[in-house]
């Protein structure tokens, strides 16, 4: 594993923010297996990242100080915390997507076409919500919220699966995508939080954000289904063989990491659900003890 850990907790947050700086230099082109079609898998969803972290930690920042919850001392120190992890996987994912650049894979147009895709749906659902009394700031919050349950969920998933871990053979890049996944679950509860102690539990507030995460879910699997196209096309590796190696890995229900994060995803559409009710305690501490984290 070719990174350097410094661990702060200087916020005094239930969990630490740790300053990584891993080391992309000698990872393979086919870094999964030797597979292009997975390679690019992961590639096409790192490519949703460094953006998507954008808008996590600007939508928390906008309201961190609303009235609901700016003298919540402790949701304060989870939310500087949420935002240093965040920053990091941002980071280390432009890190990771420069390191398939280098190759020839041109993820810079990738991450672009995120930027741009993120800023248009952010505004036009804003409009669409807006006679129903919603800010552009909660319609981020919700966002966010949504997309969090996203990234908390293939994290446990990818912490869970024994087929999905053996495909990672570098040991870097399985560090790194290790490493993410243990602090999607770490903070999985700070978005959320933040939303309710703002706008509740009301029909409102359920309303929206289950109408975020299915759109949220949509707009996901389009761009990054695109983008692992267009990946294979340029590179020349868009046949049957990849695309095979990309459902197993991906989709098919006995060992797909998309397939099996389908049951927590839906618990999040119950009334009255919270992360937490996802419980990944023991799992976490597994991961943490193996990491050296």
């Amino acid at each position: 594993m070719n990174a350097k850990v410094n661990i702060s907790n200087r916020a005094g947050a239930s969990f630490p923010v740790r300053r990584m700086n891993f080391d992309f230099d000698q990872v393979p082109e086919y870094w999964m297996s030797g597979s292009a079609g997975l390679t690019h898998f992961m590639t096409a969803l790192s490519a949703l990242f460094p953006d998507g972290e954008k808008l996590f930690i600007d939508s928390v920042r906008a309201v961190r100080h609303h009235p609901a919850i700016k003298d919540n001392e402790a949701l304060q120190k989870e939310i500087s915390a949420f935002i240093g992890q965040e920053a990091m996987h941002t980071q280390e994912h432009v890190g990771f997507n420069q390191s398939a650049q280098k190759y020839g894979h041109d993820v810079t147009t990738l991450e672009k076409r995120t930027a741009k895709l993120i800023q248009f749906t952010r505004k036009n659902f804003a409009r669409v919500v807006k006679p129903f009394g919603m800010t552009q700031e909660m319609v981020d919050l919700t966002a966010t919220t949504a997309l969090e349950h996203f990234t908390a969920t293939i994290a446990s998933e990818l912490l869970r699966n024994p087929h999905i871990q053996e495909l990672m053979t570098d040991d870097t890049m399985s560090y790194m995508w290790f490493w993410h996944a243990v602090e999607e679950n770490e903070h999985k509860a700070v978005a959320y939080d933040v939303y309710e102690g703002i706008f509740g539990r009301g029909i409102k507030a359920y309303a929206l954000r289950n109408s975020a995460l299915v759109v949220a879910m949509v707009l996901i699997f389009l761009a990054q289904s695109s983008f692992v196209f267009r990946l294979l096309k340029e590179d020349g590796k868009l046949n049957l063989k990849e695309l095979g190696m990309i459902y197993k890995y991906g989709y098919s229900p006995s060992k797909g990491i998309i397939a099996g994060m389908v049951g927590e995803m839906l618990a999040y559409l119950k009334p009255g659900f919270h992360p937490n009710d996802l419980d990944t305690v023991q799992l976490l501490k597994d991961w943490k003890a193996k990491l050296g984290l």
